[in-house]
């Protein structure tokens, strides 16, 4: 059956045709600060880099079949979901039952980890022959605010109609908008960034409930295994992506209006029409439709609106014919498809006709016209809609008394993803410990690190650079410009106050990521560590002072856009100090200059991050660093949580001098423990402020 061509539209695109072309922007670009044009450049430039690598190693089904086991740990991993959890028992219950005509419903709570519960709803036929397994649909549901209700009850009507039908379907809420509301806007507006150095994304809870309640449907004597089927649209579309991505038993997906792609996404921030729940933490810099492919060669119908602003066509157009690259390679491009209505963000009577058509298809082989979709629907305006069934009726926990005391849901994000728990080296056993967590912090984040930091790139502000005559010679407009990373320039500020009588013994090199007094670094910790001869160099990473970018919350549009590509602002800014300071160090080393690099609070950390990755960093000072990156004031860094903590960090410069200026502590000590296991116990300096 091709729906494509017997619906509504028909999804094409010229193979040719180039992530920049002409696509559908949300909403003008910021130019209201100095920095914008830079960094929104960089984004775009890394999006369509992804994006273009889509199938570059796969010739043949061969290709894609031997990556395929280590791309699902992949997927895992950055959904915050690897190692898999522990298939817990589920604890299902049902609070109540409702007759209807032709069906009945159960209100059921289940447990997909302890604790954390799913609401849902349970649709099946009112009589089911003795001994009969029918097929089953997953109904996951988009953002519809329904109060104390949960959202699932805005979806009955696909409930009701495919119990009528002959399947079950199970009607689940989603994490946020459920009968127990937690959070998916973690990063757009809450300003949790410790998700990101936590790894934590609610796709990964959405993905697990979706899992976990497949297993209660197979589980189930009256539900065919063999027979599931997952749908929902917006939320519940990228919903019914992560879970048919993740669980083989899904024979057929219908996700509707789901999925957009990098280009899409980045360069004309669509991101900014989405909440967290829409994203995995692209850890391991994947094209968008990777997700999608895993899919096949399992049924998929793919399924849009031509005016839909925060799903649009050409993205649709471009995952559709990628989509279809990899069911060539089966040789099962019959098993997807896509459609196409005419209108906004919203369900119509062709996608109804479409979603139930192609699982009556997929899973009773019945490709018949459907001519009943439009029975039992939720009508009228949000502010009078009324309702098959009255939403309270359909409440798992009726009262607020009866909401268990003992839920993880509004918490979760605390524990989804566990922490790392690092035991410090023996003695002798140092380097292997190090090598260990150095090789999983660049495959987990700094994955797109190269093997080694190249210099910055001098670039001259007045006539030539000073920098680049070598001596001591002070800026006369004590401003140089670097480029850090391709496209990344910041100021490197050579202070005239600090200056050497003599050929400088040390190179201070002092960061400043401090956005609210962007033009004014704190002077102090070099005041203090400044010797006779030293020579002060003050370095503005990307995003502060001129390099400054617009900051909206919501929607974070910068910072968000970064995991999409596998870092964080951050990383970036470890990335502009271990450039500069390699750069200074080859200004200076026929000097024989050491390079210390300084920073207060944030800047301090991402110092130590960079003396990781530059070896010819030969010190490093902090002052009141925050010594855990689930600390607000801390840097996020990419799934860092997963490896190590702030002690670690600092760990691993063993035996680099270390000074940190802050009241001695627990996490301290657990650095010094790691200095003495590498025989530098006197190089960690710990000095009281």
């Amino acid at each position: 059956m091709n729906v494509r061509k017997g619906v509504v539209g028909v999804a094409l695109m010229l193979l040719a045709c180039g992530a920049r072309g002409l696509g559908q922007e949300y909403g003008p670009p910021d130019r209201g600060e100095p920095g914008d044009e830079m960094i929104q450049a960089y984004l775009a430039r890394e999006a369509d880099r992804i994006h273009a690598g889509f199938l570059n190693e796969v010739k043949a089904l061969e290709d894609w079949q031997s990556r395929r086991p280590a791309y699902k740990e992949e997927y895992f991993h950055m959904l915050g979901l690897w190692p898999m959890p522990e298939k817990t028992p589920l604890r299902a219950t049902i609070t109540g039952t409702l007759e209807g005509d032709g069906y009945r419903v159960d209100m059921i709570h289940f447990q997909s980890r302890p604790r954390l519960y799913v609401t849902g709803n349970l649709y099946r036929p009112a009589k089911v022959d003795e001994g009969e397994r029918l097929p089953a649909v997953l109904y996951v549901c988009g953002h519809s605010y329904q109060g104390r209700s949960g959202n699932k009850t805005a979806y009955q009507s696909h409930g009701i109609w495919f119990a009528r039908h002959g399947y079950l379907c199970l009607t689940i809420d989603s994490l946020q908008l459920g009968e127990i509301g937690a959070l998916h806007h973690g990063t757009y507006r809450e300003n949790r960034w410790w998700w990101h150095s936590r790894g934590y994304t609610p796709a990964g809870v959405e993905c697990l409930n979706g899992m976990r309640a497949i297993d209660y449907l197979t589980g189930r004597p009256d539900v065919d295994p063999e027979r599931i089927a997952v749908t929902g649209i917006s939320g519940g579309g990228a919903a019914s992506f992560w879970i048919a991505a993740a669980d083989e038993r899904v024979r057929a997906a219908v996700p509707v209006s789901g999925m957009a792609d990098l280009p899409s996404y980045v360069n004309n921030r669509v991101i900014n029409g989405h909440c967290d729940c829409m994203f995995l933490y692209n850890t391991f810099q994947w094209p968008w439709t990777r997700i999608a492919a895993l899919v096949a060669p399992r049924a998929l119908l793919f399924t849009n609106s031509d005016a839909d602003r925060i799903f649009p066509m050409d993205a649709n157009d471009r995952i559709i014919n990628r989509l279809e690259r990899v069911y060539s390679l089966y040789g099962r491009t019959d098993f997807v498809d896509a459609v196409v209505s005419i209108g906004g963000h919203a369900y119509r009577q062709d996608i109804r006709q479409a979603a139930f058509r192609f699982i009556n298809t997929q899973l009773k082989n019945d490709p018949r016209v459907v001519e009943d979709s439009e029975v039992d629907l939720v009508t009228g305006p949000r502010s009078e809609r009324e309702y098959p069934i009255p939403i309270e009726k359909l409440r798992v926990f009726p009262e607020d008394g009866d909401i268990p005391g003992d839920e993880l849901n509004t918490t979760i994000d605390e524990r989804f993803v566990p922490m790392a728990k690092v035991e410090p080296p023996k003695e002798g056993e140092f380097d292997g410990w190090k090598a260990n967590l150095l090789a999983e912090l660049k495959r987990v984040t700094f994955g797109y690190f190269p093997e080694r930091i190249p210099p910055a790139k001098s670039l001259s502000e007045k006539g030539s650079d000073p920098l680049s005559q070598g001596g001591l010679t002070p800026f006369r407009t004590e401003l140089a410009r670097v480029e850090t990373e391709p496209g990344i320039v910041i100021p490197l500020k050579y202070d005239t106050v600090f200056k050497p009588t003599a050929v400088a013994k040390r190179i201070l090199l002092l960061i400043h990521v401090h956005d609210g007094d962007a033009e004014k670094p704190n002077l102090n910790i070099a005041h203090r560590f400044y010797h006779a001869g030293d020579m002060l160099y003050v370095l503005k990473a990307r995003g502060v002072g001129p390099t400054r970018w617009t900051r909206k919350n919501p929607p974070n549009y910068v910072e968000r856009s970064h995991v999409l590509l596998g870092r964080t602002v951050d990383t970036g800014r470890v990335w502009d100090v271990a450039a500069a300071a390699r750069y200074l160090h080859e200004k200076h080393k026929h000097e024989g200059s050491e390079v210390i690099v300084l920073g207060d609070g944030a800047a301090g950390v991402l110092a130590a991050c960079a003396a990781l990755w530059e070896p010819e960093i030969d010190g490093v000072v902090l002052g009141d660093p925050p010594l855990g990156f689930m600390d607000d004031a801390a840097p996020p860094l990419l799934n860092v949580l997963r490896v190590c903590d702030v002690p670690e960090v600092l760990g691993m410069l063993a035996p680099r001098l270390v000074t940190v200026l802050a009241e001695k502590s627990d996490p301290l000590d657990r650095a010094a423990a790691i200095y003495a296991a590498a025989g530098a116990k006197d190089k960690l300096v710990i000095e009281s402020e």
